[in-house]
């Protein structure tokens, strides 16, 4: 099989996510989403990004970010923010929920899940349903949680709302979600972990959808990157090869391009040279290394492709701040809490 670096960097930025409301509406309703650090803060402290999902399963609505148009959503749609904007989903386009005290996030953030909201006539109920018969519109919004640092891509070249439409929702999502939230409803043994799973698979496969969408060499962002003939080929192989001793010379080699043209391409795709983007890439994978495991740090630099311990710890400190053993303390101190 090819290496995927899609799935490298969805695997080494911790997805993480077992938040979900279950929210039924009816008449004229409104909720409001915060962004992300807001949302981190109350329902994942120490994350240090969350992603918010909504999964229609009946009527209709309005999703609304500033800056961009209404869009409309339907029943088997799923409405999702990657990049944590503030929005809100409403009965109709453009309205804004009202300022109240928001703190019932973090208040019921170790409540079992999901956590039943009702929306009817303006008001907001915690742990009541609008009855079957009146709900006109029922949604599950769930909210994954990830790291950006070291070095995540992915989150940059996502569009700040992504729409699926039912039609282009896997097939296998609906039913999979539904399940999931009617055993945790009920309370059933490891439910929780049902849904943290799902959780992740739900935004996986969205991100797969929508790289697929995009076209074959064009555009710019690390996705459509991964399209392009060439610059897709480079990155594919300093995945899959992140320790070798490569240049831009050998690289182009590889995918059939001169060095400078595959300079280039990849600064027009990607945003950065291709030894920027190993060197960022090798950063995330130390990272990954620090955190899970207990190697020292000179192993990591052997595996990550640098010659030296010291030379890997001057480029982890220039990107994230902190030399490998302090940041690896902090990581597992966080975790803990």
């Amino acid at each position: 099989m090819q290496h995927d670096p899609l799935s490298d960097v969805l695997s080494s930025v911790r997805l993480r996510g077992a938040i979900f409301y279950y929210v039924s509406c009816a008449r004229i309703w409104v909720a409001e989403t915060p962004p992300s650090p807001e949302l981190a803060d109350a329902l994942s402290p120490g994350a240090e990004h969350v992603i918010a999902y909504h999964m229609i399963l009946r009527g209709q609505g309005w999703a609304g970010v500033d800056g961009e148009p209404p869009l409309r959503f339907a029943a088997g749609d799923i409405v999702m923010f990657p990049r944590g904007d503030t929005h809100a989903l409403s009965s109709a386009p453009g309205m804004r929920a009202e300022g109240g005290d928001q703190s019932w996030r973090a208040t019921t953030r170790d409540h079992p899940k999901p956590i039943l909201v009702a929306l009817h006539d303006g008001v907001c109920e915690l742990d009541a349903e609008v009855p079957t018969a009146q709900a006109e519109t029922v949604l599950v919004c769930g909210f994954i949680s990830c790291d950006l640092r070291p070095f995540n891509p992915l989150i940059g070249a996502l569009p700040r709302v992504l729409h699926l439409p039912a039609a282009d929702v896997g097939a296998w999502v609906t039913p999979m979600l539904g399940q999931a939230v009617a055993e945790s409803r009920h309370r059933r043994a490891g439910s929780a972990a049902v849904l943290e799973r799902v959780s992740e698979m739900v935004f996986v496969d969205a991100a797969r959808r929508y790289l697929e969408s995009l076209p074959e060499d064009g555009g710019s962002g690390w996705l459509a990157a991964l399209r392009d003939r060439y610059v897709g080929r480079a990155i594919t192989c300093l995945h899959a090869r992140p320790s070798d001793p490569w240049t831009v010379d050998l690289l182009g080699q590889e995918v059939g391009l001169s060095r400078s043209a595959l300079h280039e391409r990849f600064v027009e795709r990607v945003g950065m040279p291709p030894m920027q983007y190993l060197a960022h890439w090798r950063m995330q994978l130390g990272a990954r290394m620090l955190r899970e495991g207990n190697a020292p740090v000179a192993a990591i630099a052997l595996e990550t492709g640098y010659d030296s311990e010291a030379a890997f710890c001057r480029a982890f400190k220039r990107l994230t701040g902190q030399p490998p053993p302090a940041w690896r303390r902090a990581n597992r101190e966080g975790m803990r809490r």
